[in-house]
């Protein structure tokens, strides 16, 4: 039998061998090389800096151009509240509502006033005209639309030029830099299965403690390279060291690889299946991770016991614990569930901020999936953040859990420039405990009791 080739074959096949040849070794000298030993060209901060200068002295030249033009407003700015509050308490707000609808003295007024009802009817219409809750679970509103989709829901057509400067960038965003961050990604994620399942082989000791580290960062450079993730790291000494617990605010599913770009942690999680579940499996192999069973999760003596053993050993590493529970836009810091703060280990506050003007890091769970998530985010222009190391801080004497949690979110939220709420980040899918209900009911009550005592003394 004889085979006939086509020339033209032969030379398709020659500059696809070419383009894969260099394509790999360009991924193979500048990211895995540099990866391998901590290092950068400077590539993606300059990369960082021309899409600053671009979005400066083009797009919002044109946007403010073409809205004046247009003569339609360009944003609504982002507020984290539309309604004016000051602090004041129940019994204030009701004694005032009391003073403007009664030409009676305040202390001759029965227990109960019909008024009263104004108070709680404007407390509710205020609740839903400015949600401080829901609003956190949706993508941060940006003043300026950065030729993202999702960067700005006031943005109207304003130019061709603009129009074209978008389609341009959709080019260069989905053709060239989303097949990179891919492959980056499957890179990464495929030597961090390979090289933690062949450093598991090791006998426990120092070498295998040292290449697990390796591995681990070399692997989490690649992911983060995957991202175009520009990172600006503060306060490097106060680090966390081993025998310790690091806490952070929580916004995406990338902030672990955001930390452990910088440094090794041990990682606490639920097992999964699928592709998570191989991953997982084999980290465990070259690093003493704390994975739980499903029917392990909600036991909450067998949690801070597993945790408690983990820091008593100080050569293991520091435990990552986003103790919010679930992901917020990083306008806020939600409540820290209250776990990681009783087993009396110190504690190490780690502050993340994101820049959502070259792509938001915000993952809804409720709206995308974890493909459809790092799709957009493997499109967007770049990940771009600044991560503070607090200092060390450790339960005080007569302080509790709850209130040593609030007091590391609080730090959390100042340094990051955060708002510091307490409400649970559990509402973001489940409705208001009833025991927030009972503590206004409570409230009223005794101020209601209070009057009544005060009038039979007199």
């Amino acid at each position: 039998m004889v085979l006939f080739f086509n020339p033209f074959d032969n030379l398709v096949c020659i500059l696809l061998g070419i383009s894969f040849t260099v394509w790999f070794t360009l991924l193979l000298v500048f990211i895995i090389v540099p990866a391998i030993f901590g290092v950068s060209f400077g590539i993606r901060r300059l990369y960082m800096k021309t899409l600053h200068v671009f979005c400066v002295t083009l797009v919002y030249l044109y946007i403010f151009r073409g809205a004046k033009e247009k003569n339609h407003p360009l944003y609504k700015p982002y507020s984290n509240a539309i309604i004016a509050k000051e602090p004041t308490s129940l019994e204030e707000e009701i004694k005032e509502i009391r003073r403007s609808g009664s030409n009676r003295d305040l202390d001759s007024a029965s227990e109960f006033e019909m008024s009263d009802i104004f108070y709680f009817a404007r407390r509710g219409v205020e609740s839903i005209m400015d949600d401080e809750v829901t609003k956190r679970f949706s993508a941060e509103e940006l003043e300026s639309w950065n030729l993202l989709t999702r960067s700005n829901n006031n943005f109207h057509y304003i130019s061709l030029r603009l129009t074209v400067l978008w389609g341009l960038g959709l080019l260069i965003r989905y053709g060239f830099l989303l097949p990179l961050r891919v492959t980056l990604a499957f890179t990464g994620v495929g030597l961090l299965v390979f090289l933690t399942c062949l450093v598991g082989l090791l006998p426990n000791g120092r070498l295998k403690n040292f290449l697990s580290e390796k591995v681990h960062l070399m692997c989490y450079r690649i992911c983060v390279r995957a991202l175009t993730a520009i990172i600006t790291y503060h306060d490097s000494e106060n680090k966390p060291k081993n025998g310790g617990i690091c806490v952070a605010n929580h916004t995406s599913p990338i902030d672990v690889i955001i930390l452990a770009s910088d440094g090794c942690y041990a990682m606490v999680g639920q097992i999964h299946g699928g592709l998570m579940g191989v991953i997982q499996r084999s980290m465990v192999k070259a690093c003493p991770h704390v994975w739980f069973e499903r029917s392990e999760v909600k036991d909450r003596h067998l949690v801070a016991k597993r945790l408690s053993d983990h820091v008593e050993d100080k050569s293991k590493l520091p435990i990552l614990i986003f103790p919010e529970g679930t992901c917020i836009n990083n306008t806020s810091v939600m409540m820290f569930k209250k776990g990681s703060f009783e087993i009396g280990a110190t504690v190490y506050p780690v502050a993340i901020k994101y820049d959502p003007r070259f792509g938001d890091a915000f993952w809804n769970s409720s709206k995308f999936g974890m493909v459809n998530y790092l799709l957009r985010m493997m499109s967007s222009w770049a990940i771009v953040c600044s991560v503070w190391y607090l200092p060390p801080m450790s339960r005080e004497e007569g302080e509790d859990a709850v209130q040593f949690a609030n007091r590391v979110k609080a730090a959390i939220a100042r340094q990051g420039g955060l708002v510091d709420l307490l409400w649970d980040g559990g509402l973001k899918r489940g409705k208001v405990k009833d025991t927030f209900k009972e503590e206004q009911q409570k409230l009223y009550s005794k101020m209601l009791v209070g009057t009544q005592e005060d009038r039979s003394r007199s």
